[in-house]
């Protein structure tokens, strides 16, 4: 709990406070729901051979400004990474382009502690 509070603490440092978030119980609603959403990972590849959701488009952080293209504009977006921090970074990035963009909180790590633990942690 206390690295969730990190997270959300650093996020709103990061990007001035413009950014919406969501929690992993959220997502999940989303997905149960069968939202119209794009989950967007940003991690590395190494990462998501450890742990991954698969319905996950994956862009790595570093490649996103030459990608943007795969990703469209009026659809929303939900941004992960491992705990929430470079997501936020991506979502900042994005927002200010006109992406209607949230940063899941607490990542991958907290997908995998609160909704489901057979996602592995590293």
């Amino acid at each position: 709990m206390v690295n969730l509070i990190f997270v959300i603490i650093i996020t709103k440092i990061l990007i001035g406070g413009i950014l919406k978030s969501i929690n992993v119980q959220e997502l999940k609603n989303l997905i149960d729901k069968k939202s119209s959403f794009v989950l967007l990972d940003v991690r590395e590849d190494e990462e998501l051979k450890v742990a991954k959701l698969n319905i996950c488009k994956h862009i790595p952080m570093g490649q996103i400004a030459d990608r943007l293209n795969e990703l469209e504009i009026e659809q929303p977006i939900v941004v992960m990474c491992h705990s929430g921090v470079r997501s936020a970074r991506v979502c900042h990035y994005l927002h200010e382009k006109g992406y209607d963009v949230s940063n899941l909180a607490g990542g991958i790590s907290s997908w995998s502690r609160e909704v489901d633990p057979s996602v592995p942690q590293y």
